[in-house]
């Protein structure tokens, strides 16, 4: 009976964690994918070359994960196909504890998001937290005979449902933006102010003597002393944002963004953009000339590029040069639309969902 309660308690927790993990994720596939090609550079420069070749594929395989994640935490808890459940969860987290091990100890990828952008661990907590779950689920692997041989009929339902709902949510939010928004460029938030400290910043500081450390909390004045280093004692102070910019041949332009009413059309590749609703982008940037809103185009690419594309659609608009990873954080959508005044984010559009100007107005009114 108590190995009975103590499996269940194990099936609860484990499972738990991957319906949480993969439902954040199904939240946000594009961030996935976008995290999974990080992971495919790094593995085929440092492992094999084969890797890059998964990068075209990364969205895809990102939604497979998520939903199979979700999918297999129900599964768990519910006694659904007991056996292949834990083999196919022994699997996953060999495959993710190798992921995390080799991020935290070669520090290559410093963010695995196993949680998305909900909650944010540094690659040796991830490490930890796989490490925890190849032990429970190593349990759940030895003691397999006494799971349960059998799901009642509507356990099995219910993974279906589960399945069908996770992908189908999974492909809603590709097609639209992420149902919530967890990142520092969401609907509400002032990205200057994102940008500074939320308070100062404090630092220790660890010098030697006499091959003695001694630790300060103010730089001392003894001039005997060696400097080690310094350590911040605060880093939840840290600023959320700390690599936005944008510019062109004439120098920054982030003070400018950040002034009056503008409407940033974002694209973090030109290559890879989406051309299926670039003809509302046109009536949009029309309809806004002469209004007190600015269009501004904001693109991952060189100088040249961007003034090839503004002319072949008939873009008279300010047009800036950015860092991919920084638009691709801003935006779930390439191209997207982020409504901006006094650098305060209004709104946010997948351009499946392109607004007219009217709509863009009303927001200035509210």
């Amino acid at each position: 009976m108590f190995k009975q309660g103590f499996l269940w308690v194990i099936r609860f927790i484990v499972g738990g964690l991957f319906i949480f993990s993969g439902l954040i994720k199904v939240n946000d596939p594009v961030g996935t994918s976008i995290k999974l090609e990080e992971y495919f550079d790094v593995f085929s420069t440092d492992i094999a070359g084969f890797f890059a070749y998964l990068k075209p594929f990364a969205l895809e395989l990102g939604i497979f994960l998520v939903v199979l994640e979700v999918v297999l935490g129900v599964m768990l808890v519910l006694g659904v196909k007991s056996r292949f459940t834990v083999w196919a969860l022994a699997l996953m987290i060999l495959f993710f504890t190798f992921l995390t091990f080799y991020s935290a100890y070669f520090n290559k990828v410093t963010d695995c998001g196993c949680f998305g952008d909900a909650i944010k661990l540094t690659p040796w907590e991830s490490f930890y937290k796989d490490l925890i779950l190849l032990v429970l689920i190593s349990i759940l692997f030895l003691f397999q005979a006494d799971l349960p041989k059998s799901s009642p009929v509507w356990a099995s339902g219910f993974t279906v449902i589960s399945l069908v709902l996770s992908f189908v949510l999974a492909i809603v939010a590709v097609r639209n933006l992420p149902f919530i928004d967890f990142r520092a460029y969401k609907a509400g938030v002032n990205i200057p102010q994102n940008m500074q400290p939320s308070a100062p910043l404090q630092y220790t500081y660890v010098m030697k003597k006499d091959g003695e450390l001694s630790t300060f909390d103010q730089y001392p004045s003894d001039e005997s002393l060696e400097f080690v280093e310094m350590n911040l004692k605060n880093p939840e102070a840290l600023p959320k944002i700390s690599d936005f910019a944008v510019w062109n041949e004439d120098g920054d332009y982030s003070e400018e963004v950040f002034t009056g009413s503008k409407v940033l059309i974002l694209a973090s590749s030109m290559a890879k953009m989406s051309d299926s609703n670039l003809g509302q982008i046109d009536e949009l940037i029309k309809s806004l000339s002469g209004s007190p809103v600015q269009p501004v185009f904001v693109a991952a690419a060189s100088q040249e590029e961007i003034q090839k594309f503004t002319l072949s659609r008939g873009w008279d608009i300010l047009s800036l040069q950015a860092d991919a990873t920084v638009v691709k954080t801003m935006i779930r959508a390439n191209p997207g639309i982020m409504v901006l005044k006094d650098g305060t984010v209004l709104e946010k559009y997948h351009h499946n969902n392109t607004p007219d100007a009217s709509e863009i107005l009303d927001l200035y009114m509210h």
